[in-house]
Order: structure tokens, then sequence, then C-alpha cells
């Protein structure tokens, strides 16, 4: 697939296809996400006593997610393989023009507007209120006014410079290393 048809979804993400199967939200409503609006956010209902597996980078840096992981979590991880080597672009996933790239909280609305967690993109200041307070079980966002970055099943999927082995250079890879979380508001989708 070109790289160009890649970033071709228009920010309303309006039904639009990805070629794994699955569907992303339709226009309309809110930001979706937000709060505690109770039908802003997917609930993959109460986590059993199981323990949460962690993601697996395979040898082309794309993350694999653990047997057992909720539905949305695999979407989340599979959209965001998608765009695991686009370069960083600011404002990238935010306006209706095609997004060539990704910023840091493009990249994650990108991930979470394809699991139906979130209805239009967000920007790093607007997901500091994003879902529930706190980290979640199996996905959470960090976010401050400069900045974020979300980990999924105990991976972090980031734009900062650097990175993981074969996961160097800007814009959305997966990370194995821990960042900082000093300086962040920690927030999770509900029941995830």
């Amino acid at each position: 697939m070109a790289l160009s048809a890649l970033f071709a979804l228009p920010t309303t993400y309006a039904a639009a296809k990805i070629d794994d199967g699955f569907t992303q939200p339709s226009e309309g409503g809110g930001k979706g996400g937000k709060g505690d609006d109770k039908d802003s956010v997917k609930s993959s209902g109460e986590q059993s006593d199981k323990r949460v597996g962690k993601a697996k980078l395979d040898k082309n840096g794309e993350a694999i997610a653990p047997k057992g992981a909720p539905k949305e979590v695999v979407k989340a991880i599979k959209a965001a393989n998608k765009i695991s080597d686009a370069p960083y672009q600011y404002g990238g996933g935010h306006s209706d023009k095609k997004s060539k790239g990704f910023d840091c909280s493009g990249a994650i609305s990108y991930a979470l507007i394809a699991a139906k967690l979130l209805k239009t993109p967000d920007d790093s200041g607007g997901f500091m209120s994003y879902g529930k307070k706190g980290k979640g079980e199996w996905i959470s966002v960090f976010a401050n006014n400069g900045h974020a970055y979300i980990t999924m099943a105990g991976l972090r999927f980031d734009t900062s410079s650097g990175g993981d082995g074969n996961n160097q250079g800007d814009g959305p890879r997966w990370r194995e290393t821990k960042a900082p979380k000093k300086g962040y508001e920690i927030r999770h989708p509900r029941g995830l």
C-alpha cells in the first residue's frame, strides 16, 4: 500500500474501512472518550482475575497483542501498527487534509478511533481529561499541554525521537523503554 493511501483518512474518520476489516466510528457527536459520558467510551466490561498479558514487538517493530486482550486493545494495536513508521508531522492526524505524518496526539487519536474508543481526534491538552483518571489495565494515555503518548498492553506508542532497536526515528513508534510519568495526567478508557 502506498504511504499516501495509508494517510488518506479524513480526520472525521467517517466510516473509513481499514483493510484489516474493522470500521472507524462514524461522524457526529462530540469528542467521545471525554469525561464520564456514558456513551462516549465503549467498555469491554470489568476485567476478570486474569493477568494482563504484555504485547511484544516483532522483528519489523510492530506490536503483537497478547492472547486474551480485549477486542478494543487488539484493534488499537493494529491501527497503531499501520502508522508505526510514519514521519512526525506537527498537526498530522487532526486536519481535514490528507495526513502524510502524525503528531503525538494525532497518532493516539488514530489508534483510539480505530478501536471505537474516541470519536474525533484530540490534542495533547484535551487528552488530559480523556476517559477515566488513572492508569488503565490495558490502555493508558499520558498527556500534558505539550505532549502525549499511550501505552497499550505494556508497550509505549510515542512520537518522541530515539527508540528501541529497529524503531529509531521521529514519528509514531513502539517503544519498549519506559517514558517519564512525572508531569503527565494519566487517563484510560473506561473498562480498559
